[in-house]
């Protein structure tokens, strides 16, 4: 049976045994070492810059898609929008569907916080109300090849491209809730005006286009959930702040800006409350998943 290889690693250590040997060939040379490594290091730069991602490779089943839309006056049309079925986290069936929204049925935006380890650190979701229809939302995620895993510490180097999932919430959000262990997700609604949310939806329909186009490395500080919603249009008023980057505090620093309902709590009770695991597993398969796990919840 061939063995696979792994040709990061053998770069790892063939880059590793070259400087090794540079620096043994040029021993009690100071300034040639110094040459030496400083040439190695140009040859990794220069090898580093040459990587373009690509929406051409073997995707894992839920991303084989990149969703895309076109606008025509009022109208936005969705097409690719993803509608997964799932028995288990690994066992699914997708739908990719064709959707038109009329921008002026948006009457606002929610922010779901989904947290998977520490406290700091959150995959961020923004789900759209489209009036007397079910809600469409937007995860930047990182896309993955067949047999591929995410990896924190890869998603510094090159490794992930960026893809826009648009999808229902019965998809994107009960798959963290209902089938994926130890995600927990909280849910608030925000103090978006209806023409802002029009915009901002806008805004994302242009990134989306964007990333179906012209495809983009994922990096985990730079580009990533978090901070590309910062790039759009609508949000570059919003002042800088580190939790932008230590996302994990991005809902407190919305409750502190005014850019959720907080319905008169405290921070601290209003972040217990906008736990909605235990009820997405009981709306599991209704058809209104998304008015269940929000009933009775602070600010809607």
């Amino acid at each position: 049976m061939a063995l696979a290889v792994d040709w990061h690693v053998v770069g790892a250590v063939a880059y590793g045994v070259l400087v090794g040997a540079a620096l043994f060939w040029f021993r009690g040379r100071t300034g040639r070492q110094l040459l030496a490594a400083l040439i190695c290091f140009a040859a990794v730069v220069v090898w580093w810059w040459s990587l373009k991602p690509s929406n051409d490779r073997q995707w894992q089943p839920d991303q084989s898609r990149t969703a895309w839309a076109e606008v025509q006056g009022g109208q936005v049309t969705i097409h690719n929008l993803r509608h997964c079925d799932y028995q288990t986290e690994l066992d699914y069936s997708c739908q990719w569907l064709t959707r038109t929204v009329d921008l002026n049925q948006i009457e606002g935006v929610d922010l779901f916080m989904d947290y998977w380890g520490s406290p700091l650190i959150a995959h961020t979701i923004l789900s759209f109300h489209i009036q007397d229809e079910s809600p469409v939302a937007f995860s930047i995620e990182t896309r993955r090849q067949k047999g591929q895993t995410y990896s924190a510490l890869l998603g510094f180097f090159r490794q992930f491209t960026l893809i826009s999932v648009v999808s229902d919430e019965q998809d994107v959000v009960r798959v963290r809730t209902n089938y994926r262990h130890g995600e927990n997700l909280y849910l608030y609604h925000t103090t978006a005006t209806p023409e802002f949310a029009r915009s901002l939806f806008l805004n994302y329909i242009g990134m989306t286009n964007q990333l179906h186009e012209h495809p983009k490395w994922y990096n985990a500080v730079t580009h990533n959930c978090t901070t590309e919603i910062y790039t759009l249009k609508s949000m570059k008023t919003q002042p800088l702040d580190w939790r932008i980057l230590l996302n994990g505090k991005a809902d407190e620093m919305a409750y502190q800006r005014g850019m959720i309902a907080t319905a008169g709590l405290p921070f601290k009770e209003l972040k217990q409350r906008a736990w909605i695991n235990p009820a997405a597993r009981a709306a599991n398969n209704d058809p209104d998943f998304s008015a269940r796990i929000r009933e009775n919840r602070p600010g809607f």
